[in-house]
């Protein structure tokens, strides 16, 4: 029996860590600036799913609200400020599902402000404009200077008030690239996020482990 209360311990903590690991944190692009503003919100959403203590994977997906599209591209194409004093940004990616788009390539680029929003210490931006913008733009972030102990802690405010911006194109729904942007604006996000559903992920893991403590049992006293 002691041999199943060890077995009972690892499978519950192997479950527990598919738990920590399926939460996502989101937020919503919902604030534009005077651009875009006459154009109904929300813009996009950030998604942020911690990895592990150090690694995050980012992805910024745009929104179609009462017949358009809002896509990121051009300069500031998508910002965080991200709560970390150091960090480093890999694995840039992005695409677009409409047509004639050349989406990319992405550059991180120096701080700085996207317009209206205020200073962002994570700036990418796309080459180009609107032919090249993107409907998603994802991106693998590491925190060399500390941890973080959860998707939420990942961003932090800055100082006014946003924590995640972008470079909205709105263009009619479905995307062409040879229709002109009805307008260019930026968008942010300022009330925090909220985590996700994980889909079920989680009772599967805690399904799985008792399923297997169950055989561990019966091995053990066949």
């Amino acid at each position: 029996m002691n041999k199943i209360k060890y077995i009972a311990a690892v499978l519950i903590a192997i479950a527990g860590f598919g738990l920590q690991q399926a939460d996502a944190f989101t937020s919503d692009l919902n604030v534009g600036n005077t651009a875009i503003s006459g154009f109904t919100g929300p813009y996009g959403t950030v998604t942020i799913t911690l990895v592990n203590s150090t690694t995050a994977t980012v992805t910024f997906t745009s929104n179609t609200v009462n017949g358009n599209i809002y896509l990121f591209g051009d300069g500031g194409s998508v910002a965080l400020n991200v709560n970390a004093t150091t960090f480093s940004v890999s694995n840039i990616t992005g695409s677009n599902a409409g047509t004639g788009f050349t989406p990319g390539p992405w550059t991180q680029v120096a701080a700085g402000n996207e317009d209206g929003f205020g200073d962002f210490n994570l700036r990418i931006s796309s080459f180009d404009g609107f032919t090249h913008s993107s409907d998603t733009i994802s991106f693998t972030l590491t925190n060399i200077s500390g941890t973080w102990a959860s998707d939420a802690d990942v961003l932090a405010f800055n100082a006014d008030g946003f924590d995640a911006a972008a470079h909205i194109f709105v263009t009619t729904s479905p995307a062409n690239a040879s229709n002109s942007a009805l307008a260019t604006g930026f968008a942010a996000e300022p009330a925090g996020g909220v985590p996700t559903p994980d889909g079920g992920t989680t009772v599967m893991l805690l399904g799985a482990a008792l399923g297997a403590l169950g055989m561990a049992r019966r091995f053990l006293m066949g």
